[in-house]
């Protein structure tokens, strides 16, 4: 099987072989173009006096530059999408040799009293979010953080099917992407949707008709004027009263006008994309269910979507002068069009929302399928409904690399907690983010970063990263205390992996030795399952007193007069300590 990066390679080099081959074609095109129009000219000019080869030349240069511009057209999209395919190329290069700090970070989805994200840096710089978001819409990026915050234990062997057969499918899923951003949209579809659904027709039914009437009218005029059977003069007359009519409803149409430019551009890249989902075949359920669901009874949605798209073009030609005089003198465009518009809004308003929210899940699906795909050596985790609530085998930080990371073996019952002591820097930390990390992974049908992985699906709640809040004039103890109360409140009534790091931090020791003793013993009456890191060796001593309580521990050792750390997960209580080491290695004291 070819390995990503041989993939990612092969394809740049095709498509950049493929890109000059095309600005080649691009310069031909160009020439040509400009040598027909100076012939063309240069012919005028020679056959000046003589009208019958003056129109055989224009009758046949005309249609012919015609065509020389829509191919040329025609290559610059295709250019363009090729362009993008090689960035995307790139980027996947780029990220499997460990450099993704240049990708979004999620910022505006960082959430402090979220049940995991925040502790866990699902969101920011360095984040999970932003090594794996590959999105290209606005909403395709809100869908990804939706599915990585929802904390849903459902369908998860769904999930995983539609996840690796996406993941099967790399170069569909690049097309889908460059596609996607060859259209740079300014208004989000939940505008555009809010207007759909908010929209009340302005114009009476007879304008319906009136264009079309008014139109025939018009061409009847003319070819009396045309061919002398009328006076001129009626012509300018119908000109006026044309422009009359259409001034009646200026104000209208322009409001629309205003409104539907907004969605111009939105309609013009989501109608490519409902034809690529359309027309590509899937075999999981949940694939085919969204598929399914943008299928009406008359036509492809992305027809749909295309007619609207050509409506909302033809209306914007209105800046054209001389159609925007012309159009509406004699055929009413303006009318024409909005009547087109408002009859698109009436009978699609109902379908609209779920048509943007497919295109929004497949984007998002395919940063998790672009991640399925990135690392083959991950596996997907066998889903158990035993006591058994984590059983991994070197299982590792996903964002670390290879060469950096310590993977470690965890398995953890129903009902049980882990009390993990440690050194500073020792790992501990890490291997907290590891597992929860892991859980959300799980959660939402990706693979893992491990060797294997059976679980029982469980929600994940954690507190791990506290803060003090000036704003709402909170102690960091309050803030704490706040954390843990929500987290009890919780599992009351629903079963989740409860991770905490150094519960009671803001309290003295004694007090705080006296709380997480009375912490525990709470959370282990609930019948929870966990993990609680921390400094206070003394908590350890629960194990005697509670079977469910097991203790572990990371090491640091001093050899040569410097730290060393194997950042493997061991059976007992730490008794190495290296604060005092520090402080006098770095002749702090």
């Amino acid at each position: 099987m070819q390995k990503p990066i041989e993939f990612y390679k092969s394809e740049k080099q095709n498509f950049e072989k493929e890109l000059s081959s095309l600005k080649k074609k691009l310069t031909t095109y160009s020439t040509l173009r400009l040598l027909l129009f100076l012939g063309v000219a240069a012919s005028v000019y020679l056959f000046f006096g003589n009208s019958k080869l003056i129109l055989i030349v224009l009758l046949i240069g005309i249609p012919l530059f015609l065509y020389l511009v829509s191919k040329h057209s025609d290559l610059k999209e295709k250019r363009d999408l090729l362009k993008k395919l090689i960035q995307i190329n790139k980027t996947e290069i780029s990220v499997l040799s460990g450099d993704y700090f240049f990708l979004e970070e999620g910022e505006e989805f960082i959430d402090p009293s979220h049940f995991y994200s925040y502790d866990i840096d699902l969101f920011g710089r360095g984040s999970f979010f932003q090594y794996c978001n590959r999105t290209v819409t606005r909403e395709g990026k809100k869908a990804l953080a939706n599915i990585l915050t929802k904390n849903e234990i459902t369908n998860i062997k769904k999930k995983q099917e539609g996840i690796k057969e996406l993941s099967q499918k790399p170069k569909w899923r690049q097309y889908f992407s460059a596609l996607a951003s060859l259209v740079k949209v300014q208004h989000s579809a939940k505008e555009i949707i809010h207007w759909i659904h908010q929209y009340k027709a302005v114009f009476p039914k007879f304008t319906s008709y009136l264009p079309i009437v008014f139109s025939v009218i018009s061409i009847v005029f003319i070819l009396l004027v045309s061919f002398e059977l009328a006076s001129g003069q009626l012509l300018i007359i119908w000109f006026f009263i044309g422009l009359g009519v259409s001034g009646v409803f200026l104000k209208r149409i322009n409001a629309l006008y205003t409104d539907s430019s907004k969605a111009k551009d939105t309609f013009k890249q989501y109608h490519k994309l409902l034809n690529e989902i359309e027309n590509c075949n899937f075999s999981s359920d949940i694939l085919i269910e969204k598929q399914r669901s943008i299928q009406t009874e008359s036509q492809k949605a992305s027809i749909i979507f295309a007619k609207f798209s050509k409506i909302l073009d033809a209306l914007d030609q209105r800046n054209n002068l001389l159609i925007a005089v012309l159009g509406n003198a004699f055929f009413l465009r303006d009318l024409q069009q909005a009547n087109k518009i408002e009859k698109w809004i009436e009978r699609y308003a109902d379908k609209v929302e779920n048509w943007f929210e497919v295109i929004s899940f497949f984007d998002a699906q395919n940063s998790l399928a672009n991640v399925t795909f990135n690392h083959p050596e991950f596996s997907f985790p066998k889903i158990n409904n035993d006591d058994k609530v984590i059983t991994a085998k070197n299982l590792g930080h996903p964002l670390l690399r290879v060469s950096q990371r310590i993977d470690n073996d965890f398995t953890i019952d129903n009902q049980q907690f882990f009390i993990i002591t440690g050194a500073n820097m020792a790992g501990k930390s890490t291997f907290l983010r590891t597992v929860s990390l892991s859980i959300v992974m799980a959660n939402i049908g990706l693979p893992v970063c491990a060797e294997s992985f059976e679980y029982t699906p469980i929600k994940l709640i954690t507190s791990m990263r506290t803060s003090d809040s000036l704003a709402d004039d909170e102690s960091y103890f309050f803030s704490e205390l706040k954390r843990l109360k929500f987290i009890v409140d919780e599992i009351k009534t629903k079963r989740y992996f409860i991770i905490l790091d150094e519960i009671l931090k803001g309290t003295n020791s004694t007090d705080k030795a006296i709380g997480s003793k009375k912490f525990v013993q709470k959370l282990v009456a609930s019948n929870s399952t966990g993990i609680i890191a921390t400094h206070d060796l003394s908590l350890c001593e629960i194990e005697k007193d509670l079977t469910q309580i097991k203790n572990y521990y990371f090491d640091a050792e001093v050899i040569n007069d410097e730290l060393h750390f194997d950042y493997t997960l061991k059976n007992g209580i730490c008794k190495n300590m290296n604060a005092s080491f520090l402080l006098k290695k770095m002749k702090i004291v």
